[in-house]
Order: C-alpha cells, then structure tokens, then sequence
C-alpha cells in the first residue's frame, strides 16, 4: 500500500526543485556542481511527505482518483490507508534522523505542523469577503508551499552556512508553491480528467472556494451564500462552475508576477550561475 504511489507516475515536482536549489546553494558556496548525499535525501524525504499527505487527504475527501487510478482508499479501506499513511511519514521520519542536523530536523518538522493546520483553516470559512483570499492564500502556504519552502531551506543549511542564502531559499521555495497552488487550482476548472489525473470541479465538491471561485464571486456577489454554505445545497457546484465560466476568466498571471517579482529581489543575492539554476 505504502508503494503504491510511488511508481513514477507523479509529477516529481517538488524533489526536482529542491534538487536543483541544493545544486544553486552549492555553486553559490563553493562553486561545486555535485549535490550532497543529505540533500538527495531530503528530497526523497520531500516527495514522501507529500505523497503521505496525499493518502491522508484522500480519506478525508473520500476520493476515488488520483494520479490516474483508484486512491489507496478505495482499494484497501479508510482504516488501512490512514496507516500507509502514517507508515509513509515515519520512513520519512526515520530518513530525516540519519541525516543527524537538528537544525534541519527542526526546519521540516514544522511542514508536518503546517500541513495539519492548513487542512484545519480548509475546513473553515470566512464571512466576511475581504478576509477569504488572505485565508485562501494562508491555507494555500501551510498545505502546499510550506513543504517547498522549508525543503529548499533545508539543502541550503546542508550546503552553505550563509543565513542570507537560506532565506533566499525559503522565500524561493514558499513562492514557487504558492504559484503552482494557483495553477492547479485554474486547471480545475479548465482541464479535463484524463489530463489532471482526478475528477475536476473536485475542490467545489468538496465546499471550497479556490481562487478562481473568488474572483468569479466578485462579478456574481449571489455565489457568497454558495460560499457560505459550502456549495452544499442541490444544483451550487454546477450554478458555480458556470459563473466561473461565464464571467471573466480567472487570470492567475498577476499572482505569479506578484511571486516572481519577489524571488527577483532575493535571486540577486546568489552567483549567476546558482542564479541561472533556479530560473531554470
């Protein structure tokens, strides 16, 4: 059960990129091109951190895809799954103690804590309308760019000593998560089943509003109570699905220039080539 992801079907996002920022750190540092044995780990560690959160997630939203084929879930039962689960976290666990760094033990044991307290503000809502994207965004960081972010930290305190160049890597890593957060989050709405790998509307089905969800409310102020009520009332996620499409189209470009533009001011801060490495 415990393997059943890890098949090489997924993406591989997050252990590419942390690779790649272990890779700048060490450039930067002291101009070497080869990645620490630590560093690889703590990208296998990243990848299995997720893939853990993915199998718990699944039982939460009783899901019944992912990655194209049937969740853990589905196959083997709630009761199992929660511990392939938790079995994935302790070989994580485990990994991350052989490394032997408490400073990068205490760094990536606060993504556990961010990604419990990302699926609680999940499960709430804001009233008011002002205060739902900083809530959008904040659950967005504990549940997605926090693992990302902290990762990049990590390799960096393995590769280079410098706390400048570790704040250049977290700040890298928090804004890269939170631009692909807002991608999939369009692609939801805009992508089919066969290319996302799981059935899409799925955040609707599940009561959440996304940012595309956002932004079409502020053009049909009649989807707050939808909103409010967690589309949970016969007809709300396919009434809100059309008024996402129908308005104007959620346009995730000035979220990710607002990212970008903040990785620019810190990339400076790195050799070209490290530089060159993470706009890759």
């Amino acid at each position: 059960m415990s393997e059943y992801y890890f098949d090489g079907k997924g993406k591989a996002f997050r252990p590419i990129i942390v690779a790649l920022m272990a890779r700048a750190c060490n450039i930067h540092h002291n101009n070497s091109r080869h990645v620490q044995a630590s560093q690889r780990t703590i990208a296998l560690i990243a990848e299995m951190i997720h893939t853990a959160s993915l199998v718990h997630d699944d039982v939460i939203d009783d899901a019944s895809s992912r990655r194209g084929k049937h969740t853990v879930n589905k196959i083997w039962g709630e009761k199992k799954a929660v511990l392939a689960g938790d079995l994935i976290l302790s070989a994580a666990s485990i990994a991350l103690a052989r490394i032997g760094n408490t400073t990068v033990i205490s760094i990536l044991t606060q993504v556990i804590e961010d990604l419990v307290r990302g699926e609680f503000l999940q499960l709430g809502s804001k009233e008011n309308e002002n205060e739902r994207f900083a809530h959008y965004l904040e659950k967005t960081f504990k549940k997605t760019a926090s693992l990302i972010a902290n990762s990049c930290k990590a390799v960096s305190v393995l590769g280079c000593p410098d706390p400048v160049v570790h704040e250049i890597a977290y700040q890298y890593g928090k804004n890269v998560g939170i631009a692909f957060q807002l991608i999939d989050d369009v692609l939801d709405f805009t992508s089919c089943s066969d290319q996302m790998g799981k059935p899409t509307s799925a955040d609707l089905k599940l009561g959440l509003a996304t940012g595309p969800v956002l932004f079409a409310c502020q053009q049909f102020p009649e989807m707050n109570a939808m909103i409010m009520r967690r589309f949970s009332l016969p007809g709300d996620v396919d009434r809100a699905r059309q008024y996402v499409l129908q308005g104007e189209p959620f346009n995730p470009v000035q979220g990710l220039v607002a990212c970008f533009k903040y990785i620019a001011t810190y990339l400076p801060k790195l050799s070209v080539e490290a530089r060159s490495l993470c706009m890759t």
